[in-house]
């Protein structure tokens, strides 16, 4: 079973970067989930799609795979583009603003 090493994203619904500090290293699903048609929970055999730990690290994360035999791939986090402008949103609306803002 190969493990993943990544530094999670930060949500599409926030500009925070809260959770996103961390290196994670985590199992895929190996077998699909089932529903129970009784109760209509979903279910699965496979427990160690359940262990997510977290490192302050990649070398840590690594060092943890490594000493443990668990056979993982790490994936860099993507950095935010140089395209980004400084001001942001915000800049639109400053009263010091170059030129004039119309629509």
């Amino acid at each position: 079973m190969r493990a993943r090493i990544y530094r999670p994203a930060r949500t599409a619904m926030s500009s925070g970067s809260a959770k996103t500090r961390k290196w994670v290293l985590d199992f895929p699903n190996q077998t699909g989930r089932e529903v129970d048609p009784l109760m209509g929970w979903t279910s699965s055999a496979d427990t160690q799609s359940q262990v997510r730990l977290t490192f302050d690290t990649k070398e840590e994360a690594v060092a943890y795979a490594e000493e443990h035999g668990i056979d993982a791939v790490v994936k860099d986090p993507n950095v935010r583009g140089a395209n980004v402008r400084p001001g942001g949103y915000a800049e639109n609306f400053a009263s010091n603003r170059r030129g004039a803002w119309t629509h």
